[in-house]
């Protein structure tokens, strides 16, 4: 039990909100029981939820609890907590997330000073400045930032406390590059107006985005243009997070530079646009697959970045459980057949396909691929790329690649029926072959291909193994704290929990960008095709009795997979939910 448990139980008996035997009772119960001191509460009926919203909303201005304290003595969801105490303050809410936040009114003034207050001003009109405090109810502070802002009224929003430190992050970040946002806007002014490709800042801002993002070990950048800003945001761990903010002047050039950069037509606005550049950050060549589409307020720019060390990783590495891993590498061998990697967008399933070629090609295999487009050069692979254009397609390279005598066929991915006919009558004359599906887990991949037409007895004799698979974010070590599960959400888990488990939750600290979060890890689940499935799937059975079949044959799905991770303290619960929960 905490010290502000033992201050809060205190409070509570000597201000007579509840009597000495229910203040014994439930400190002891604090000791045994894996409730927190707000479930304990509302578990001997001395308060209801309502009641309890209220009392913290009591504690939290009195001083006896902050944000932190609220999640781990009462688990009351912080959005509602907020909006609750909003309107016990009779001030605004606001979810900055989703508010474009006028950053002009920050430039007009010291940041140092917003840092010193923790406080963020989010927007104004002609009487008043609106700002967001990390601490609402000190009043020097609000006496302090109206000094900032002598000529408006202060009035006060109320947000999540983390909102505020990232907001005032970016700031900080945009402070460090003024000078060369100036540099910029002086070179567009004079010579560049027209040419932006020939001002130098407009490189060098490109550079720092670039490097930025890679040190951050983003996947993908975003650059967006809004009605007050050009965003910059960039997709780490699955997730986008806001990078830079630039006045909306600065987009202009930096468009046509990357444009000019990926070999498009500076000139085309109302049309997509898709190109590539390489460049040298941080000493190490990168590839950067680029892509425009033209939105509201100009053009929206998203860059994949494409580090070639990334994908050579090895299959013992990608993070399988023992059983699943032994499961796919026994299908890799397989003399002929077909495998599926499936799971949506992203979530990592080039790189487990990458990953088991690497593992099986050798002098003697002849490895054709055909992928749309080539993210990454393999040795001892051939590697073709669709062409629409040319009418390339997936199917035309497929029946080409049959006459060039291959051992093991990729296919990045299976769009259509011909495509998926011709992939299974090569798993049938002999080769082995890999392609992706998107399906949302193993077993619904059968019934993927026999809706695509495939009859039964085709792909019961084609199947060697499926694996789906999705990506979690890990928990970052250097901040997760350890917690105690509610009884009733351990109830609804405990026939996937091991013996002993420990669950932790996120923070957030400077090493993982306060998200509390670093770093991905892969969950997945492996349905080899035995005799008996073999035989379902020829007699077109249900995907209920194909799994009751595959549960008898020791099959384990994702979700199991995310509950051990997560009882081993590498993931949460909620990320597991929120990820494999069917």
């Amino acid at each position: 039990m905490s010290d502000s448990t033992d201050t809060l139980l205190f409070y509570l008996k000597e201000n007579r909100i509840i009597d000495e035997n229910s203040a014994k009772q439930i400190s002891q119960e604090l000791k045994t029981s894996k409730m927190n001191l707000g479930g304990l509460l509302v578990h001997n009926g001395l308060f209801s939820n309502q009641d309890l919203l209220l009392l913290v909303i009591e504690f939290y201005k009195k001083g006896y609890v902050n944000i932190e304290a609220v999640n781990e003595n009462f688990a009351i969801d912080i959005e509602i907590f907020l909006k609750a105490l909003a309107k016990n303050l009779k001030v605004e809410f606001m979810d900055l997330d989703s508010f474009d936040i006028d950053y002009k009114i920050a430039s007009k003034v010291s940041f140092n000073q917003l840092k010193k207050f923790n406080a963020l001003p989010v927007k104004e009109d002609e009487i008043n400045v609106f700002v967001a405090f990390k601490d609402p109810i000190d009043m020097n502070i609000q006496e302090g930032v109206q000094r900032i802002f002598p000529r408006k009224l202060v009035k006060v929003v109320l947000c999540e406390p983390m909102q505020i430190d990232k907001y005032l992050n970016k700031i900080e970040l945009g402070e460090s590059i003024k000078g060369l946002i100036a540099e910029i806007r002086k070179e567009i002014s004079s010579n560049a107006a027209e040419n932006p490709q020939e001002s130098s800042g407009i490189l060098k801002l490109i550079e720092i985005i670039l490097k930025t993002a890679i040190l951050s070990r983003a996947s993908d950048i975003h650059i967006e243009p809004s009605e007050n800003n050009c965003v910059v945001r960039t997709r780490i761990d699955g997730m986008l997070n806001e990078s830079f903010l630039f006045d909306k002047d600065i987009y202009p050039p930096l468009g046509s530079r990357l444009k000019l950069l990926s070999n498009m037509d500076i000139a085309e606005k109302r049309k997509p646009q898709d190109g590539r550049f390489s460049a040298t950050i941080l000493g190490r060549e990168y590839d950067f697959r680029i892509s425009t589409l033209p939105i509201l307020f100009g053009e929206s720019i998203v860059i994949r970045i494409l580090d070639k060390s990334k994908v050579m990783i090895r299959l013992e590495e990608l993070g399988m459980h023992e059983n699943n891993f032994e499961k796919f590498q026994h299908a890799m061998h397989a003399p002929y057949g077909i495998i599926f990697v499936t799971g949506p967008t992203g979530s990592g399933k080039t790189t487990t396909l990458y990953a088991a070629l690497n593992a099986i090609k050798s002098v003697q295999t002849k490895i054709i691929t055909v992928e749309d487009p080539v993210e990454y050069q393999l040795n001892l692979t051939q590697q073709t790329q669709v062409n629409e254009k040319a009418n390339l397609t997936f199917a035309a390279a497929l029946r080409s690649i049959l006459r060039q005598d291959p051992d093991i066929i990729m296919i990045g991915e299976v769009r259509d029926q011909e495509t998926l006919r011709i992939a299974i009558q090569a798993a049938l004359t002999g080769h082995l072959v890999f392609s992706t599906l998107h399906t949302n887990d193993s077993i619904s991949a059968i019934n993927r291909v026999m809706d695509m037409g495939i009859e039964p007895y085709l792909v019961s004799g084609s199947l060697v193994a499926i694996e789906a698979q999705r990506l979690v974010r890990k928990l970052c070590p250097h901040c997760k704290s350890k917690i105690t599960l509610p009884e009733n959400m351990l109830t609804s888990i405990e026939q996937h929990l091991p013996e002993s488990y420990q669950f932790y939750k996120q923070i957030g600290c400077d090493k993982c960008a306060q998200t509390g979060y670093l770093g991905r890890e892969m969950l997945s689940e492996i349905l080899p095709i035995s005799e008996k499935i073999s035989s379902l799937i020829a007699q077109g059975a249900s995907k209920k009795e194909i799994h009751e079949i595959a549960l008898s044959e020791g099959f384990s799905d994702m979700f199991h997979d995310g509950i051990l991770r997560a009882a081993r303290g590498i993931t949460t619960l909620d990320e597991i939910i929120r990820v494999a929960k069917s």
